[in-house]
């Protein structure tokens, strides 16, 4: 049973009645038990009635999702009351609370926007239904227990450079009317010389049968493998602008996920900190980005240090003949020196590593924007941080690994830059 507005006006109203008239204020009480009673014998059953969900199933963070609740009336009675459909904070639902006017034996549907504030799987709590007795001032309450769930999908933010980075690909394949005259490993054609053609390119064969001299043309390699690896250990929950870390290796991997798709290579994902969170393998073509995203939305960056040695295990167990393996982690000084490089050395003997890594824009404003004493000692820890990631990064490319270190707008696209500058050379 629930009791209304009228009912609490009713029962305030007995207090200076007592003092005044005495007696009339049991009265008044009893009055007001009275039609409570009836309200509620009279008021129809929130039990009897059928709730179905529905809507939107996958969204992107930043997007909206259309969901819908419908509510059947089976009982004999009008039903005149609200709903409440209630999601978990984090789903940013608008319009969850309803009025209710239903005659019996017939429905209505209401709708509920989702505006979700984060990436996962945001579920729906029960739909609560309190329908009100014929003089409103009492009446009952049911839950409904209905599951309705939206998986909100990575943003890809990124994906706004895919096209450019299509045609440089499409220059170095050959496809465009711009041929790539640099040394491929996969034999193309052979075509007349001009100008600035590598000599060391000459087929001297097939000018000996000529009038001219006549030139090889290669195409970048096809068909190879990238394993894009993500720590989501303690370094990826750090916030670098309004993301943490994670998202942004996160974006990047997308990125360069779909443009080596569109090369021709297959790629793999591994998400692991102390065990395995995510992984995509032997998935290509249109399949690939749905594949990835799906992983991906469900993922969080956790508070514990990763375990580096299984995560280099793990990834050398899914590659076999050399491939590229781009690890997307954080260059904390202690984070490089005292987990990752212990255990690389497998991975750097038979493998191409890539350490990329998004950087921090706010720690150059600390170093640039310098007025009083309290922001030198700002800028003097932001450059001593500075420092000791130029260390890390300079003993990972002693060790034979190639780094890509870039703030949150840029760190997408220069990956994918590498990934082109790579093929270009014919490195993969």
């Amino acid at each position: 049973m629930v009791l209304t507005w009228r009912s609490g006006v009713v029962a305030l109203a007995a207090i200076p009645v007592g003092f005044l008239f005495g007696g009339w204020a049991w009265l008044l009480v009893a009055a007001l038990a009275l039609v409570v009673l009836v309200d509620v014998i009279r008021c129809p059953d929130p039990r009897k009635v059928t709730v179905r969900r529905g809507g939107d199933s996958a969204i992107r963070l930043g997007e909206s999702a259309d969901t819908w609740f419908m509510i059947t009336n089976r009982g004999r009675r009008r039903m005149v009351g609200v709903a409440r459909n209630s999601w978990i904070p984090s789903a940013g639902a608008r319009g969850g609370i309803r009025k209710l006017d239903i005659p019996a034996g017939q429905r209505r549907r209401f709708p509920t926007r989702l505006t979700p504030t984060r990436r996962g799987d945001r579920t729906a709590g029960p739909i609560t239904i309190r329908t009100l007795g014929p003089l409103r001032f009492a009446g009952r309450q049911a839950d409904h227990e209905v599951e309705q769930s939206v998986r909100v999908l990575p943003p890809f933010h990124s994906r706004k450079h895919l096209p450019s980075r299509i045609a440089r690909l499409r220059e170095l394949d050959g496809r465009s009317v711009l041929l790539q005259r640099g040394q491929g490993t996969e034999f193309d054609s052979l075509r007349e010389y001009v100008p600035g053609d590598d000599v060391r390119s000459i087929e001297w064969r097939a000018t000996a049968r000529s009038n001219t001299v006549v030139v090889k043309t290669w195409r970048p390699e096809r068909d190879r493998h990238v394993l894009i690896v993500i720590d989501s250990g303690r370094t990826a929950a750090g916030r670098v602008g309004d993301q943490p870390r994670l998202d942004h290796h996160m974006d990047g991997a997308l990125l360069l996920a779909a443009l080596a798709a569109k090369a021709g290579d297959r790629v793999d994902l591994l998400i692991a900190d102390r065990e395995v969170r995510g992984s995509v393998a032997r998935t290509s073509g249109n399949d690939l980005l749905g594949h990835l995203v799906n992983t991906m939305a469900g993922v969080e960056a956790t508070l514990v240090g990763s375990d580096h040695r299984l995560i280099v295990n793990e990834a050398l167990l899914r590659v076999s003949q050399r491939s590229l393996v781009v690890l997307l982690t954080g260059l904390d000084h202690a984070t490089i020196t005292d987990g990752w490089l212990p255990v690389l050395g497998p991975l750097l003997q038979r493998h191409r590593l890539v350490v990329a890594s998004v950087s921090d824009p706010r720690l150059t404003e600390l170093v640039t924007d310098v007025h009083d004493a309290d922001e030198a000692y700002a800028a003097a820890a932001a450059e001593a941080d500075h420092d000791r990631r130029n260390d890390t990064a300079n003993a990972l490319r002693r060790l034979g690994a190639t780094i890509v270190q870039a703030p949150p707008d840029a760190f997408a696209p220069q990956l994918a830059d590498h990934y082109l500058a790579l093929k270009k050379a014919g490195l993969l």
